[in-house]
């Protein structure tokens, strides 16, 4: 017997009902709304105004979507959830942002050591049946990924690119780690998964690839994008003697 979970999400759905789950929680709606108001009043240029944009419909598919019910059901749904949140939300949030100075290692060392600490099987297994603990892993994710991509933004193409491999090779790590395990940790998940053809191991075995390989070639894109960008910049000017 496994005990029964009760994530923020909602109940795990089958295949059949997953696509009718959206998530219509007004005080989620309110903090979006009033978060997209915010940004679009304090960013003065279009670009930023569409970045913003981008950033908050990419959050409501993280939380409003169905993919919110299908996270409950599948830990590569989770996975999927995180990287979207991590790789796409938070840059697009960054880049609609201010540009601040960099604090890249630092940066780089909490992004991972979030990443790393939620998928403590008995943290994880904390966040999905205590609606404050869910949140606090969804702020501290999202949150450490925008400082870490700010921080990519304001630093030097080399040095940045580094970074970004630096977090592909951990998070690449943790993927392995979840894809050989002996047997499966994340108890939530326990009963969930046969609706959906897997069993619970196949189901973090395929979660832990989706973090080796498409969450390693995101990072792998971002860091060949700005190292490319950066030798393609016109050198300095010297000083006149």
């Amino acid at each position: 017997m496994t005990p029964a979970w009760f994530p923020y999400c909602g109940p795990a759905p089958t295949p059949e009902a997953v696509l009718g789950r959206w998530n219509g929680d007004p005080l989620l709606l309110v903090a979006l709304a009033g978060g997209l108001a915010i940004l679009l009043a304090l960013r003065p240029s279009r670009q930023e105004r569409t970045l913003a944009v981008l950033g908050v419909l990419a959050l409501a598919v993280s939380f409003v979507s169905p993919l919110c019910a299908a996270s409950s059901a599948l830990f590569t749904a989770r996975t999927v959830h995180h990287l979207w949140l991590m790789g796409v939300a938070a840059p697009l949030l960054a880049w609609s942002l201010p540009k601040v100075g960099g604090r890249l290692a630092a940066a780089t060392l909490a992004q991972g050591a979030v990443l790393w600490l939620w998928h403590a099987p008995s943290l994880y297994a904390l966040a999905l049946s205590h609606d404050g603990l869910y949140w606090l892993m969804q702020v501290s994710l999202l949150g450490s990924a925008v400082w870490f991509w700010s921080a990519v933004r304001s630093t030097s193409g080399a040095l940045a690119s580094g970074a970004l491999l630096v977090t592909l090779v951990h998070t690449g790590l943790l993927g392995a780690i979840l894809t050989f395990a002996p047997r499966a940790v994340y108890l939530p998940h326990a009963g969930t998964t046969a609706p959906w053809g897997l069993d619970w191991i196949e189901d973090q075995q395929l979660a832990g690839l989706i973090m080796w390989a498409p969450g390693a070639a995101l990072y792998l894109a971002a860091a060949l994008a700005l190292l490319a960008r950066s030798l393609g910049e016109p050198p300095c000017p010297e000083r006149a003697a």
